[in-house]
Formats: structure tokens, sequence, C-alpha cells
């Protein structure tokens, strides 16, 4: 099938700086994505949509540890199951209703879906993954006693992190194929997933949060997408971000990339993983990887904005 792209949906998306996160916040600010992503079906794409769960997986996972003497706690894969169908149902609702404006009837269809990692990965050893609200320094210091793996994030606060493994392999692989091959436009891999592993031959969940876009990545690869679009929180990818030398990329191929990334260009904490997704995308066979913010995706389809990834 033609024009299949897969689009990971970052977080800025639903909740934006400054904001609570409430579900009334998140679905105007969906719904604000999902008017471009109305125009890209219109235009004739199979999507399959991706999305972060940072904040949502947090609070989730919070409101199960304060709440856990009066009802049964989740675990981190069930509150990371739990956040797939929330924010399914947000997206859903916000691109529907952009698609009745533009007189289309293409359903949209939400799948959670699990994600096989490795047991032995190092990262559970070394948690890093962010989720949850920024706290203050006191704030995070009462939450190491519970205890919290806490790190300053990009000098916006403290946040909780938990292990990030690298994904596998993609559980519902067949069934997110059939869903596009009809015509639908498919929610899958949500937060990178529910991670899991084989232990004696049963899938079991493990207590963490999978990158998306490395997820984003595998899924856009076994699909066979011939583009791979993340959308973010700035238009391009920057040089030298907000420094005075800053500088936007519009076009480079991936040897290019990969030199600036092993530069360090990319901080791990932003735009690093991002530009680690897109590199393995396009060395694993993938056509072209765009990188812009919701504002502009339609634009950067038809290659007038964003930062467009080649292979050599």
């Amino acid at each position: 099938m033609e024009k299949v792209a897969v689009l990971a949906v970052g977080g800025n998306s639903l909740i934006r700086a400054g904001e609570r996160g409430t579900i009334e916040e998140q679905l105007f600010n969906a719904y604000a994505t999902g008017r471009s992503v109305a125009q890209l079906i219109a235009d004739g794409w199979h999507l399959v949509i991706t999305h972060g769960n940072g904040p949502q997986a947090g609070a989730a996972l919070l409101r199960s540890e304060r709440a856990s003497n009066e009802v049964y706690p989740h675990p981190l894969d069930v509150c990371v199951a739990t956040t797939q169908g929330e924010i399914g149902y947000i997206l859903e609702r916000a691109i529907n209703y952009h698609l009745r404006q533009l007189n289309l009837r293409n359903n949209v269809v939400t799948i959670p879906t699990m994600v096989l990692v490795n047991s032995n990965d190092p990262a559970f050893q070394n948690p890093t993954k962010p989720i949850g609200p920024f706290y203050s320094k006191t704030e995070a210091e009462v939450r190491k006693k519970l205890g919290w793996n806490i790190i300053e994030d990009s000098a916006r606060g403290y946040r909780r992190v938990v292990p990030s493994p690298e994904p596998i392999d993609i559980l519902e692989i067949e069934a997110i194929k059939q869903i596009v091959n009809i015509g639908l436009t498919c929610i899958a891999v949500g937060g990178g997933g529910i991670p899991v592993i084989y232990e004696n031959g049963d899938i079991k969940g493990v207590e963490a949060v999978i990158d998306k876009d490395r997820s984003s990545a595998l899924l856009a690869s076994k699909l066979k997408a011939e583009t791979f679009i993340i959308s973010t929180d700035t238009d391009k990818v920057y040089l030298n971000f907000k420094k005075t030398n800053q500088q936007g990329i519009d076009r480079i191929t991936v040897s290019e990339l990969q030199k600036y990334y092993d530069e360090g260009h990319f901080p791990a904490g932003s735009m690093g993983p991002k530009v680690e997704a897109v590199i393995k995308f396009l060395k694993n066979g993938g056509k072209r990887a765009i990188i812009t913010s919701y504002e502009y995706l339609v634009e950067a389809l038809d290659g007038y904005a964003g930062t467009l990834v080649l292979p050599d």
C-alpha cells in the first residue's frame, strides 16, 4: 500500500508547558493536532499514530500508589495500558471531529499494544525515563524517601525516572497491518507500548516505560512505511539549539545527521531520542523521515517545513 506513514505524536500535543494536564486541557490540545491529522488523511495518507504518555503514566502510577490502601494498585505496565486507552480515546475524538468537518468518514481505532523487551536489558539497572509531573527540589526529596528514582530534567524541575529498555518486537504487528490494509487509521504502540517479556512460555508485564520514538521507529520499519514522522515542540531540528548561533536544518542525509548526533548536538533529554529513532529507521531501509511540530505537519509532508532526513 502506498502513502503509509507512522506519525509519532509528542507529549506537547496533549499537555503544554505550564498546564496541569486536565482532561479538558488535553482534549483542547488534541483538537489542534487532530486538525492536521485529518488533513493528512484527506490527502490520501494511511496513518498509524503513536504517542507519548510520560505525564499520564506518571499520574496513573501516582494515583495508584496514593489509593493503594483503598483499591488494588496498578503496576507500571498496567498504568501504560490504561493510558493507551485514555489517550487513544482523546485522539480519536479530536481526529474524528475534524474528519467530519471535511465530510470524511475514515474510522479511527485504538489498539492496545504490547512491546517485547529483554529482561536482561541494562536499562533495568539504570532508570532514565522521566514520567509524571515536575517537582520542586523539596518535593523531590520527599519522594526519594518513597524509594523513587529522581533526576533534574532539563532545568525545569525534578521528575521521577523509571527503566526504559530497548524495544525488540511489537506483538500486535499483524493486527496493525490488517487495520491499515482495510483503510482505517490506527492508534497503536501508545507510550512506547506496554513493556512485556516472555517467561516460561507466557507473557509477563515489567516495570518500565519504553521510549515512544524508539518503538515508533521499530513500528515504521515493520510496516515498511514510506515515511516516519515525529511531531514535537519545535518546527524543525536545530544545531546549537537556543544558542546565539542556532541553525535550523531543512534537509539532511542520515550520515550527516549521524555526524551531528555523535558530536553531541542533540541532548538525551530533548531531541536526542528523536534523532536516534530517525537514524535507525533510515538505516533499516526507510525512505524518508520528518521532524516537525504539529502545526506544520501538512506543509512538512509537502516539503515546505520541518526537517527532512533522507538515506545517503
